[in-house]
């Protein structure tokens, strides 16, 4: 399998077949987030500044691929929803940055 190949293949899984299942990556990896704060924190009081984001949250799900890679190198789905993954966070980090500094301020 080559790059060309997993990045179309995430590609389409990401844009289309996923997100006609799943919805919005954004939403997805937001209820994501949200469900594992509560399971990490279960008595709802945080600490300030912690939390997951839905960024987070997709960058979790690669590192879950990174591992399951380690344990059979040869199943080539993990590298297709690895980069699919990393795909999703980059847009929602984009999106948030962008709802964050609604100025254009580029983020650095």
């Amino acid at each position: 399998m080559n790059r060309d190949v997993v990045l179309d293949t995430a590609k389409k899984y990401v844009m289309k077949d996923r997100q006609a299942d799943h919805g919005a990556p954004e939403d997805t990896f937001a209820r994501i987030a949200a469900l594992w704060n509560a399971y990490l924190c279960p008595s709802g009081v945080a600490p300030d500044g912690w939390g997951l984001t839905p960024t987070d949250a997709a960058m979790m799900l690669a590192l879950l691929k990174v591992a399951r890679q380690r344990e059979n190198p040869g199943h080539e789905d993990n590298y297709v929803d690895l980069a699919g993954y990393a795909a999703c966070a980059a847009e929602i980090r984009a999106m948030t940055w962008h709802l964050q500094h609604p100025s254009g301020e580029e983020e650095a």
